[in-house]
């Protein structure tokens, strides 16, 4: 069985914005989520920026009691759930609940609450532990949460594939619902790790930009003066099922997915291959997968995460696999507006490329002044652009040479 899948209902909470349309809004004007980290003193790091959620409230989402003790990164991914079942029109009821399941993508979970039940142990004991410590902490949370809040019962998981979790399970999502396993599917990706372990642990590997004078200038993929990326956290998620279903219901559609592909490195535990020959192979997967050629793809929300080496491979990667079209693609990072969300940016980035296919309209990479060595590619610099994107493709790539590519279509009959 192999049928199409279409995607009806997006939601977001970003550092940008909460809402699709304040985030969308953001990203077009190029404003940039990154300040100063408030969550704890960082008097002591050498990192002092990240690119925070703000102004968001649990109890909108969820009810009192349960939003008190609900971790961030639950609370996102099921506030961005709700968003989208909503904007989809979805009803999940005794009629389809077995059909419609949640998969997600998380790379790290619950740390905050880690290292605080870590902090009670050493201070007071073991005794002292909640009861909610690990439920709270482990990243399958997430789907359960969203499956329990909004009724959807049939397949349910969590990817941790690191920063390639959210468009692993987009693309096994969009799999799951075009071989018939699901009827639909609520996806996306969700993180929230702006604790003390994570910034000291991405610092130690001086994986973080240290620009902490100048925070919205910080995050600047394929820029000349990049010195790493910024935390960011949030969550976006999708509500994507079948062409037929969404047309019997008369669904807004904003896009369809089209084409999934994953690689892995077999080089090095945090460094991409110089020529970035697993992020090729990915790319390539997912054309293939799509059965179009590469000259066809219009758009590539990159991976992008203003690190000397992945900017740079990843560049080499597109130039690689698609030749002279390289110089023709439009290609661009939102993460230079969000930093990065780790295993959530995959999904934040899926929706962003769905409403850039439906509002025809390429978010800029900004912070771009001069170009980094190599690349020489159009990364849309600075602001958005007007464009009738047909096809258009996401890329994530993880730690441990875990990649994943997504490619969608602007819908026709």
């Amino acid at each position: 069985m192999s049928r199409r899948v279409v995607i009806t209902g997006l939601g977001l909470v970003t550092p940008v914005g909460i809402g699709v349309e304040e985030t969308w809004a953001g990203l077009c004007a190029g404003k940039s989520g990154i300040g100063e980290i408030t969550r704890f003193d960082t008097s002591a790091y050498q990192v002092k920026i990240a690119g925070e959620v703000r102004g968001f409230r649990a109890e909108d989402y969820l009810p009192k009691k349960e939003a008190r003790r609900m971790q961030p990164f639950i609370a996102y991914a099921i506030a961005a759930a709700r968003m989208a079942a909503e904007d989809s029109g979805l009803k999940i009821d005794s009629a389809n609940e077995n059909r419609i399941g949640v998969l997600t993508g998380c790379g790290l979970g619950g740390l905050g609450i880690l290292e605080e039940n870590a902090r009670i142990i050493r201070e007071k004991g073991p005794r002292r532990v909640s009861p909610f410590f690990i439920p709270m902490m482990i990243g399958n949370m997430a789907p359960g949460m969203i499956s329990i809040h909004l009724g959807a019962k049939g397949p349910n998981a969590s990817v941790a594939t690191a920063c390639a979790a959210g468009t692993h399970a987009v693309g096994d999502a969009y799999k799951i619902v075009r071989e018939g396993a699901a009827d639909g599917m609520i996806t996306g990706g969700v993180e929230s790790v702006i604790t003390p372990t994570c910034i000291a642990g991405f610092s130690a590997m001086k994986a973080l930009s240290t620009r902490n004078e100048d925070p919205q200038k910080a995050s600047r993929p394929f820029e000349r003066d990049r010195d790493g990326f910024v935390v960011g956290e949030g969550a976006g998620m999708m509500i994507i099922e079948t062409l037929e279903g969404a047309l019997a219901r008369g669904a807004k559609i904003y896009a369809e997915i089209v084409g999934y592909g994953m690689s892995g490195d077999g080089y090095h535990m945090t460094s991409p291959p110089p020529g970035g020959d697993g992020a090729v192979r990915c790319m390539q997967a997912a054309i293939d997968d799509a059965g179009i050629a590469c000259e066809q793809i219009d758009y590539i929300n990159a991976h992008g995460t203003s690190t000397p080496l992945n900017d740079l491979y990843e560049t080499r990667a597109v130039k690689t696999l698609f030749g002279d079209h390289a110089r023709a693609l439009a290609i661009s990072s939102t993460k230079s507006m969000t930093g990065h969300l780790l295993g959530g940016a995959g999904g934040v980035e899926s929706v962003f490329t769905a409403l850039s296919i439906h509002h025809k309209i390429i978010p800029p990479t900004i912070n771009f002044e001069n170009p980094g060595e190599e690349c020489d590619l159009d990364y849309v610099p600075n602001v958005a652009r007007q464009a009738d994107i047909t096809y258009a493709m996401s890329n994530s790539f993880g730690f441990g040479g875990t990649n994943a590519s997504v490619i969608l279509k602007k819908y026709s009959d």
